[in-house]
C-alpha cells in the first residue's frame, strides 16, 4: 500500500465515526417523526370521535324537544341528525385500526338502539300516548342508552390515550434506548478500529522511517558501505532506494576523491621534495667543482664545510618528510611540563647566542603533569621553537611560559605559550601555516608546524597561533594527567 493510500485510510477512519453518528441521527429522526405522526393520527381519530359523540348527544336532545311539543319539526331534524351521526361514524371507523373495529361496532349498536327507541317514542307520542312516550324516553334514553354511551366514551378515550400518548412515549423510549445502544456500539467499534488502524499505519510508516533514519545516521558517520534495507513498497521504500543509489554514488565519488587526494598529495610532496633538493644539489655541485679544480686552494676547506652544511640540511628535510609520512607510535605517559621545556633548551643554546636572542622562561613548578607522549610533544616544541628562532635572524626575545588553563575537569588543561618578537605572520597566510608543504621561507620544508600540529592533536591537545607585526604566539594546549593515569598498572 502506498503512503498516499495509508494517509487516505487514516483520514477515512477519522471520518467514519462522524458518518456513522450522522446516519444513526437520521435514522432516529425518521423513527421519531413516524412516532409523532402516529400520535397525530391518534389525536385526529380522537377529534373525529368527539364530533361523533357530540352528534349522538345532539340527536338525543332532539327527542326531548319533540316530546315537549314546542318544536313540531324536531322529528324531521332527528333524521337529519341521524345522517350527521352516520357520517361521523363512518369517518371515525375508517380511521380506526383493525384491532379497534369492535369499538366501532359497539358505537354502531348503541346508535341503532337509539334509533329504534326514538322510533317507538315518536310512535307513542304521535298516537296520543304522550305520557307513555315520555316514560319510555326516561327509561331508554336517560336510564339505559345515554349511560351506556357515556361509559363507552370513557373506554374509547382511555384507549385513545393509551394508544396515542402512552404508545408514543413508549415508542420514543424504545427509539432513544436503541439509539443509545447503537451510539455506544459505534464508539466502541470506532475506538477499536481507530486504535488498530493507527497501530497498523504507524507501524507501517514508523518502522521503515526509523530504519532509514538509523541507516542515514550510520552512513552520515562515514560508513558508506552500511547496507540499507528498502523492503517497503510505498514512497518511503522509494526514498530508501533513492538513498541507496545516492550512497552508492557517494561511495564511488569518495573513492575517486581519495584517489585524487592521494595523487594530489603525491604531486605536492614530489614538488616540495624537488624544490627542496634542487637548490642544495646545485650548491653542492658548484662547491664540489671548485674543490675538484682547486684542491689546494685555501677556500677549498670553506667549500667542503658548505658541502657538509648542505648535506645536513638535506638530511633534516628527509627526516621531516619521513616524520610526516609515517605514523609515529603513540605512548602516553604522565610528564612534567617544566621537565619537557628544560629538556629542549640545550639544543638551542648555541643558536640563541649566535643570533643574539634573549630567552625568557616562565614555567612554574606547580603546573600539574600532562598526559602525553613525551617524545612527540618534545618534537612538536622543537619545531615551534625552531620556527620562532628562524623568525628572528637579527635577534629578539623568545618567551616560553606555561599556565593552567581551566580546572582539572573535562575541557581543562595546561597551556604552553611560545612567543617571539619576529616580523610576524601576515593575516592572509596565517590560516595556512600548519598545512603540509606550506612555507614562506625559501629554505623551508613547510612541514615543521604541520608535524607539530599533528603531534599535539594526537595527544588530545590543540595548537593555536596568533600573530601581529612584531609579536607571534604559538599556544599548545595539553590535557592534564588524572591521578589514576600516573599509577603503575
Amino acid at each position: 500500500m502506498t503512503f498516499q493510500r495509508k494517509l487516505l485510510l487514516g483520514f477515512s477512519l477519522m471520518v467514519l465515526p462522524a458518518l456513522l453518528v450522522g446516519a444513526e441521527a437520521i435514522r432516529s429522526n425518521l423513527l421519531e417523526r413516524r412516532a409523532l405522526q402516529a400520535l397525530g393520527e391518534s389525536m385526529a381519530r380522537t377529534r373525529t370521535y368527539a364530533e361523533l359523540e357530540t352528534a349522538m348527544f345532539d340527536q338525543t336532545e332532539v327527542i326531548w324537544r319533540y316530546l315537549s311539543g314546542m318544536d313540531p319539526t324536531a322529528k324531521q331534524e332527528f333524521r337529519l341528525a341521524g345522517e350527521v351521526v352516520d357520517y361521523w361514524q363512518k369517518r371515525w371507523a375508517a380511521e380506526l385500526h383493525p384491532e379497534e373495529m369492535p369499538l366501532a361496532e359497539s358505537v354502531r349498536g348503541i346508535q341503532h338502539q337509539i334509533q329504534t327507541a326514538a322510533d317507538t317514542i315518536f310512535g307513542l307520542y304521535d298516537s296520543g300516548r304522550k305520557q307513555a312516550a315520555y316514560i319510555m324516553a326516561q327509561q331508554e334514553m336517560k336510564g339505559r342508552l345515554q349511560p351506556a354511551l357515556t361509559q363507552l366514551n370513557r373506554d374509547i378515550y382511555r384507549r385513545a390515550r393509551e394508544s396515542s400518548v402512552r404508545g408514543a412515549y413508549t415508542r420514543l423510549e424504545e427509539i432513544l434506548a436503541t439509539q443509545e445502544r447503537i451510539l455506544l456500539l459505534i464508539v466502541v467499534l470506532t475506538l477499536a478500529a481507530g486504535l488498530l488502524g493507527s497501530w497498523l499505519i504507524s507501524r507501517s510508516l514508523a518502522r521503515p522511517v526509523n530504519e532509514l533514519t538509523r541507516a542515514m545516521a550510520v552512513v552520515g558517520s562515514g560508513r558508506l558501505d552500511h547496507p540499507i534495507a528498502a523492503n517497503s513498497r510505498d514512497e518511503i521504500g522509494e526514498l530508501a532506494r533513492a538513498f541507496v543509489r545516492m550512497t552508492e554514488h557517494l561511495r564511488k565519488t569518495q573513492a575517486q576523491l581519495v584517489q585524487s587526494e592521494k595523487l594530489a598529495s603525491i604531486g605536492e610532496m614530489a614538488a616540495a621534495v624537488a624544490h627542496g633538493l634542487r637548490n642544495p644539489l646545485a650548491s653542492l655541485r658548484a662547491a664540489a667543482q671548485v674543490v675538484r679544480h682547486h684542491p689546494g686552494s685555501p677556500s677549498s676547506a670553506e667549500h667542503l664545510d658548505a658541502i657538509i652544511e648542505e648535506v645536513d640540511r638535506l638530511d633534516r628535510r628527509i627526516s621531516h618528510l619521513l616524520s610526516f609520512s609515517r605514523p609515529a607510535p603513540f605512548h602516553p605517559l604522565s610528564e612534567s611540563v617544566p621537565r619537557l621545556v628544560e629538556g629542549l633548551l640545550p639544543a638551542f643554546a648555541e643558536l640563541l647566542k649566535e643570533r643574539g636572542v634573549e630567552l625568557q622562561v616562565d614555567v612554574p613548578s606547580t603546573i600539574p603533569e600532562v598526559r602525553v607522549d613525551p617524545m612527540q610533544i618534545e618534537q612538536a616544541l622543537v619545531e615551534i621553537v625552531s620556527n620562532a628562532l628562524d623568525a628572528m635572524p637579527r635577534g629578539g626575545r623568545l618567551r616560553i611560559s606555561a599556565s593552567l588553563n581551566g580546572k582539572n575537569e573535562s575541557g581543562g588543561g595546561v597551556s604552553i605559550d611560545i612567543a617571539d618578537t619576529g616580523d610576524g605572520i601576515a593575516q592572509s597566510v596565517l590560516p595556512s601555516v600548519c598545512e603540509p608543504f606550506f612555507t614562506t621561507r625559501a629554505d623551508g620544508t613547510g612541514l615543521g608546524l604541520a608535524i607539530a600540529k599533528r603531534y599535539v592533536e594526537q595527544n588530545g591537545g590543540r595548537l593555536d597561533i596568533t600573530s601581529r607585526p612584531g609579536a607571534t604566539t604559538v599556544r599548545v594546549r595539553l590535557p592534564v594527567s588524572s591521578p589514576e593515569a600516573g599509577m603503575p598498572s
